[in-house]
């Protein structure tokens, strides 16, 4: 909820209902996913969070402000995870097929990665983001990583390290990385709110290609938030 860039972005509405929820109402769909955990802070000012969480019947872990891997780490451990599929909270549009071509892909090829995603070899729109590692890989970087970024940002421990884990990448059937569906900016919203308003009534189960159709349909869209500079490693 104290988002520099844009506060309360989580909990923004469209059509009367909150962007986790949202989220939230496509990651049950997941069918590679056993359990929805929102890893939330301690802030009294995350309360709604978890207000939301309860309304909807989804587990949440609250922790550190700051040290997100702590977070990550002790929520994991609480709720018994071996496998961890991390995304983040400002992708509303995220497709639950994605994430389970990810997932897939992952136990698929266990013997051969120790994390797989789809998004260091950025080919999909920013907003399908999809990371899968093993509990004991997040173990490692939560007892071992002392750089701030590392402590903030949860797995770059990890992809920063080839030569240490074994990277496995997803990536879609044409380069579509230029598209921004993330929400950290008033522009960003703008552009999730024209999408949501467009699709969600009469199509609410909308994949990343009735995003892609929509876009098309109205190239203009496009130009909303493409002048905005995502938020790197270490800043």
């Amino acid at each position: 909820m104290t988002s520099t860039r844009l506060p309360g972005k989580v909990l923004k509405q469209v059509l009367g209902k909150p962007l986790l929820e949202y989220q939230i109402e496509r990651l049950r769909r997941v069918k590679l996913a056993d359990e929805i955990v929102i890893a939330t802070t301690t802030n009294q000012t995350d309360d709604p969070i978890v207000n939301l969480c309860d309304r909807l019947s989804v587990a949440y872990f609250r922790g550190s402000e700051q040290d997100v891997l702590e977070r990550y780490y002790q929520a994991a451990t609480a709720h018994k995870a071996d496998v961890v599929i991390r995304v983040t909270s400002d992708c509303p549009l995220i497709d639950p097929q994605v994430i389970n071509q990810v997932i897939d892909y992952y136990l698929q090829s266990q013997s051969n990665y120790d994390y797989v995603s789809n998004s260091i070899k950025r080919t999909y729109p920013r907003g399908m983001d999809t990371e899968v590692f093993s509990y004991s890989v997040l173990e490692q970087a939560f007892l071992e990583a002392t750089a701030q970024p590392d402590r903030e940002h949860v797995t770059p421990f990890i992809y920063r390290q080839p030569q240490r884990y074994r990277l496995g990448h997803v990536t879609y059937s044409e380069d579509c990385s230029h598209h921004r569906w993330t929400v950290d900016t008033p522009e960003d919203f703008e552009l999730i709110k024209k999408i949501i308003e467009t699709v969600y009534p009469n199509e609410p189960y909308f994949t990343l290609e009735d995003c892609l159709g929509l876009l098309q349909q109205h190239p203009d869209w496009y130009f909303i938030n493409s002048h905005i500079e995502q938020k790197n490693y270490g800043q």
